[in-house]
């Protein structure tokens, strides 16, 4: 019955042809038919190998590769909408990751891959330190996987030849040779490889288990026999270098692999003797010198098997020994050792994984494929606790229909995700670029979910303002660390509610629309990021997931006992439930995980969902961050955009939340900004011919402090929003440079632009911070003006105010003026450095008051006395902007004339007296006695911020304009890519300035296109009704999609960190993206989709009766209406929204003539002749309640 005959004791197993296909019930396009290999008995153990046949008969079924024949003709996509690289591997270098998200009920792993081999280049648990494959960074990961990563090995004999040929799939040492591709999915990445020779295709898939127990990269590769002669086949498919469970294992890995091999082994999760199908790779015990030696229990697992039956797979022998695959060659260039050899006789070898790096590779049986058959190999990798686990997840992967049902969720999942963004243009695609750039954003900021009294019995849901049962939790969020960004260290908890902590301004902005695409968060956002303004105005660098804790220990108990039940005995499940619960703190995913550790299982009619609900409700909410080393000087920048988006959509609540909402908090970090005579130091220039005064050592560590400020009897002292942004704007006004122009950088660390870290060291500030200063004080000014309500304030705060009102006193009484002046005085007059010496003081003497608690007396400012005030404040803030102008900027073909804001500044210290004291390298500390000013070439972060600045008029003569056409015409313009720069070229200055000097122009934060801050440029010209500009920059411009994705080199549905511009000498890289994905432009294409397809500030009280209305105002251009024209997108992740452009082909933030509105309870419908919905429609539409709108304009 087989086409060959095998050695003695083997045998041949036909198909079952009634079997379904592993993807029954996956959406896909049509692919070459095949008939799928089953298994009906299989004798693999012992050195029993069979002998498998595919079936002969029965209906064609889908393949699991959905490339062969799927691709749409001369499309970058194919029918699956995934992002088709033909000839991958033999295109420019780039690197990629799945998305680690295997739902709120999953475990997630990391993972990498890049255009090379077989794509996976690196993969884990939780961080880099914990791999099942090495992390390595970009540049060596391209090199490396294609040796060290997944392999496949196949012996190939044709029938009616007496010889076999040993091949290897996607080897790099036939790269070019056979035909290669590479489809990008949102949760996958499938390559191929069609071999004439043979006429065998291989599909490799790679997706993250989700919504399971345990967690597991899944690899599924199939081989299909595209040829006219039957194939047999038989070989090994998995993973060249398999790293053991083990601790913090990467540095040890990188430092001394050698040595740590010697604590390596294999074991065996299988109790039958000889069974080599489960694997368990670990350590006998951590590697360390200490006196306490840990075993170690956990280990990493391979589980493969043949798919597509219909009963139960079977598994698959391993072979982990990695000479018996590549013999003594340590480079893995071939498979040595299975040159002229049977599968068979690998299994059958005995194998050692001692002392060594081992493998895990599937064996796969001979196989006969006729023309057109295919058999399919699943692989999971992943992490077990102990051992015991083994058979249990074996006897889970191989259940029926696991595969085909883990895969469709995979791809259903990523749908559920990113349908808040659900968008339906002419362009297609456009329309998946918005939902890629949502999961991106996603990924950053987190997934807000609501927990607690979520449903309940109520006519109208509630939301988290109106409902304290209700808490706000985000989940699948991380720092943005991978290959390319090797420097981050990321984290993503293996846990249910997975997430991990990320950097302050990264969240800041990725959560900028949180409440835009969930109305139900309320004002979450905006109280977290102002409870963690601390007394001196900075904050913490890492923002971490927000806890939960039950403070009744009666609560905890009754919440145990209905979770799990009475329980009888000493310490039985309820009695375990409720210590932890009376345990402190705990996120829903530490909750799970100590509940699976310690066995206690929920009742059978308590779901999952209704549990942690239920926990939530009962708990109070903790908000959680940690200081990093140093004070950024843009975290607080981003506070008004929250504040915005809130009440964009709840504007009748602004009173409410300023004044009158739950007080806040100040974050309490370990660590204080240094007085400047602590700071100040006279050290050697670059050069060593002279001496400089520099700025170092800007922070001091101070142990005895804890997580919040409290007042001096003990109390955690807290403040209003309102109270909280004047304090905000008072220490930075405090902080303005001695100039009075942009904002010092006196706490360690630049701005938004990091790559300026020697700035620092200059005595440096930043415009940015001073346009954004002068928003903070116009937005506290305008508060209190349009209330007119008291704003107390704590009365360590007050005595800075009376001496920084002291100081302008004198400044203005001293007469200076240099309005009048032609050309500015670059040193300092005598003047402002008084004024700032003095304010400096004032500013140094409260952070001295406040070091480790608030007095806890406070002082009511009248409205009217506080508004007086801010507008002094204002005044001399713009005063300083202006003169900023004059001062302007100077750089390589840059005079200073361009007329483009300036973006930063420095200052050298040209008088000084040393204090006597040195600093802890022996340099005299100094007090600063003259300064001049020192200026640097152009940034386009300045005219960025100074465009939030200026009202939006939508005049083509404009002063939103008049900066536009100005940063295009100076060197901040690409021309070569029609694209702007983060600076222009800056040749000719120190490298002091910062890390940026080290790079090549073009490239990283020296002159190269960086993504995230072109977009907030591109959102100011949209927020600025520059409609004609927005259009034609959108499509002709630097944004994506509409790149060349020959010149891009990656998925167009992917934003890059940056790309490389016209000033890099490699003009093979220009128009390149560089790190992959997590970019803060994510945030600013968020912002930009919704004033294109909402508008500003949807909802707003009607100023003449006082109600509530909603009214849209989409600014959209003629290319995205269909034939139809119509366009369509979800408002609050579930209204669909249909906006039917009128004669004049496209939308420029007008409002619509007309309305229909259908709601999600009944089937009435509503038609509103008016431009915009009254209050009883707005408010329905708010609370999700609406099902469609139709808007005609």
């Amino acid at each position: 019955m087989g086409l060959l005959s095998g050695p003695s004791g083997y045998s041949t197993i036909q198909s079952d042809e009634s079997s379904s296909d592993i993807n029954a019930g996956i959406s896909r396009p049509k692919a070459a038919p095949f008939r799928p290999i089953v298994i009906a008995a299989v004798a693999l153990l012992f050195g029993s190998m069979a002998v498998y046949s595919a079936g002969s008969g029965g209906a064609s079924l889908p393949s699991l590769s959905a490339s062969k024949g799927a691709e749409k003709e001369d499309s970058l996509f194919d029918d699956l909408d995934r992002f088709v690289l033909k000839d991958y591997d033999v295109r420019s270098a780039h690197s990629n990751f799945l998305p680690g998200v295997a739902g709120v009920y999953g475990k997630p792993v990391w993972s990498f891959y890049v255009n090379r081999g077989q794509a996976i280049t690196a993969f884990g648990t939780a961080t880099k330190d914990f791999p099942i494959l090495e992390f390595n960074p970009a540049n060596k990961a391209y090199q490396m996987t294609s040796n060290v990563g997944f392999r496949t090995f196949l012996n190939v004999t044709k029938k009616g030849s007496s010889s076999s040929s040993l091949i290897e799939p996607f080897s790099a040492l036939t790269a070019g040779e056979k035909d290669r591709t590479m489809f990008v999915g949102s949760n996958e990445v499938e390559i191929t490889e069609d071999d004439s020779s043979t006429g065998l295709s291989t599909s490799v898939i790679y997706y993250t288990l989700p919504e399971a127990d345990f967690g597991a990269l899944v690899r599924t590769t199939t081989f299909t026999n595209n040829g006219d002669d039957t194939l047999a086949i038989q070989g090994l498919d998995g993973l060249a270098k398999m790293e053991p469970a083990g601790g913090l294992l990467d540095g040890q890995m990188k430092n001394m692999g050698r040595t740590l091999e010697g604590w390596m082994d294999v074991y065996q999760g299988s109790k039958k003797k000889g069974d080599i199908t489960m694997p368990f790779y670990k350590l006998s015990t951590q590697p360390s010198d200490t006196a306490s030696v840990k075993v170690q229990v956990e280990g990493h697992y391979c589980l493969s098997l043949i798919d597509g039956g219909k009963g139960p797979s079977t598994l698959l022998p391993i072979i982990f020994d990695t000479d018996k695959i590549f013999g003594q060659d340590t480079t893995f260039s071939k498979a040595h050792g299975f040159m002229g050899k049977d599968v068979a006789e690998l299994v059958s070898s005995k194998q050692s994984g001692a002392a060594k790096t081992s493998s895990a590779f599937a064996a796969i049986p001979l196989t006969k494929l006729k023309p057109g058959e295919s058999i399919t190999i699943t692989s999971y990798f992943g992490k077990a606790p102990h051992i015991d686990r083994m058979p249990g997840l074996a006897s889970t992967v191989t259940a029926p229909g696991f595969s085909r049902e883990k895969f469709a969720r995979a791809r259903s999942m990523m749908d559920e995700l990113t349908s808040s963004v659900t968008t339906t243009t002419a362009n297609p695609l456009f329309n998946g670029h918005v939902k890629q750039m949502f999961l991106d954003n996603a990924l950053r900021g987190g997934v807000p979910m609501i927990l607690g009294d979520v449903e309940g019995d109520r006519p109208m849901r509630p939301d988290a303002d109106e409902d304290a049962s209700l808490k706000v939790y985000h989940t699948f969020s991380r720092i943005h660390g991978d290959l390319e960004r090797d420097y981050n260290a990321f984290s993503i908890d293996p846990t249910f509610f997975s997430q991990g902590p990320g950097n302050y301004r990264d969240v800041a902005q990725n959560r900028r629309m949180d409440v835009m695409f969930n109305p139900r968060m309320g004002a979450f956002d905006v109280k977290q990021f102002l409870s963690f303004i601390q007394a001196d105005g900075y904050e913490p660098l890492t923002v971490e997931a927000v806890t939960f804790r039950i403070s009744d220990s009666a609560v905890a108990d009754s919440l145990a006992e209905w979770a799990v039940g009475k329980g009888d005995g000493f310490k039985g499940p309820r009695e375990a439930l409720a210590a932890i619960f009376n345990g402190g703190s705990l996120r829903p995913g530490q909750l799970f995980q100590l509940m699976e550790d310690q066995e206690i299982n929920l009742n059978p009619t308590v779901s999952r969902q209704d549990f942690i609900d239920k926990f939530a409700a009962s708990s109070d909410l903790a908000y959680s961050a940690v200081f990093g080393d140093g004070y950024w000087a843009d975290h607080w920048e981003y506070y008004l955009d929250l504040i915005d988006s809130y009440l964009a959509i709840y504007p009748e609540r602004e009173e409410n939340l300023m004044f009158d909402s739950e007080p806040l908090p100040y974050y309490y970090a370990p660590a204080t900004c240094q007085p400047r005579k602590l700071k100040y130091v006279a050290t050697p220039t670059f050069d060593g011919e002279g001496t400089h005064i520099q700025q170092l050592g800007a922070m001091a560590w101070d142990a005895e402090k804890t997580e919040k400020q409290h007042t001096a009897s003990g109390d955690v002292f807290k403040s209003s929003p309102i109270a909280k942004l004047l304090l905000l704007g008072v220490q930075k006004f405090s902080m303005r440079d001695p100039y009075g122009m942009g904002v010092e950088y006196e706490g360690g660390k630049p701005g938004w632009n990091d790559a300026m870290n020697g700035l620092v060291g200059m005595l440096g500030s930043g415009m940015p911070e001073a346009y954004e200063l002068q928003l903070v004080l116009r937005q506290v000014e305008r508060t209190v003006a349009k209330f007119g309500r008291d704003v107390e304030v704590p009365e360590e705060l007050k005595e800075m105010v009376d001496k920084i009102v002291e100081a302008l006193e004198t400044f203005e009484a001293s007469g200076f003026n240099d309005d009048d002046e032609e050309a500015i005085d670059f040193n300092v007059p005598k003047e402002h450095f008084e004024y700032w010496d003095a304010v400096a003081t004032a500013r140094e003497e409260y952070r001295d008051s406040v070091k480790f608690s608030f007095s806890g007396s406070t002082y009511s400012y009248p409205a009217q006395e506080l508004a007086s005030i801010l507008k002094r404040f204002i005044y001399h803030t713009d005063l300083g902007l202006d003169r900023a102008m004059k001062v302007s900027s100077l750089g390589d073909g840059d005079s200073g004339s361009s007329g483009v804001a300036p973006s930063y500044f420095s200052y050298k210290v040209t008088d000084y007296e040393e204090t006597g004291n040195v600093d802890a390298d022996g340099h005299p500390y100094v007090n600063a006695k003259a300064f001049k000013v020192g200026v640097f070439p152009l940034f386009l972060e300045g005219p960025v911020r100074m465009m939030k600045t200026i009202p939006a008029d939508g005049v083509e003569g404009g002063r939103q304009m008049e900066v536009y056409e100005k940063v295009k015409g100076s060197g901040l313009y690409d021309e070569g890519l029609n694209a702007f720069t983060v600076s222009a070229s800056l040749v000719g200055q120190s490298i002091d300035m910062g890390r940026m000097m080290a790079f090549s122009p073009g490239w990283l934060e020296n002159q190269s296109i960086w993504t995230h801050m072109s977009y907030k440029f591109y959102l100011q010209l949209l927020r600025g009704k520059l409609y004609s500009v927005f259009f034609a920059e959108l499509i002709g411009g630097g944004m994506l999609p509409f790149q060349d994705p020959t010149v891009y080199g990656r998925s167009l549905m992917e934003c890059s960190s940056f790309v490389a511009s016209s000033a890099f000498p490699d003009a093979n890289q220009h128009g390149r993206g560089f790190l992959a994905r997590l970019s803060g432009s994510t945030a600013e294409f968020l912002s930009i989709w919704t004033l294109m397809f909402i508008g500003p500030e949807p909802f707003f009280v009607d100023a003449d009766d006082g109600e509530l209305k909603m009214g849209l105002r989409p600014a959209l251009p003629s290319w995205a209406f269909t034939e139809d024209g119509e366009a369509t997108f979800k408002l609050f992740g579930y209204t669909n929204v249909t906006l039917v452009v009128g004669e004049e082909g496209e939308l420029r933030g007008g409002l619509p003539r007309r309305y229909e509105v259908t709601y999600k309870w009944h089937d009435g419908k509503d038609v509103v002749e008016e431009e915009v919905l009254p209050g009883y429609i707005a408010e329905q539409v708010r609370r999700v309640d609406v099902k469609e709108i139709k808007a005609w304009f």
